[in-house]
């Protein structure tokens, strides 16, 4: 669903060198979109892109393993993912 290309572009990123560890960051938002929709195929819809760059940008940007500010959770997140939802009864 996203690129490499459009991830570099989202991130701010010129360089080469971390090519394989945002093609990573694209795989996880992905899979973590997929586990939060609950479905096999992401829609192909613009809040779910959105979602999936925003979660790519957050992993970039906390890409350490330790971080000097608080883990929040980014309710943006589930707002731009919850109408594609499928929801269990």
């Amino acid at each position: 669903m996203v690129t490499l290309e459009e991830a570099k572009n989202h991130i701010r990123v010129d360089q080469d060198e971390d090519d394989a560890a945002i093609l990573a960051m694209i795989d996880a938002a992905e899979a973590a979109a997929l586990d939060y929709l609950d479905l096999d195929e992401l829609p192909d819809a613009a809040p779910v892109h959105a979602a999936v760059l925003m979660l790519v940008g957050s992993l970039y940007t906390r890409r350490e393993s330790q971080s000097d500010g608080p883990i929040v959770e980014n309710r943006l997140f589930t707002r731009l993912l919850d109408p594609y939802r499928k929801w269990v009864a």
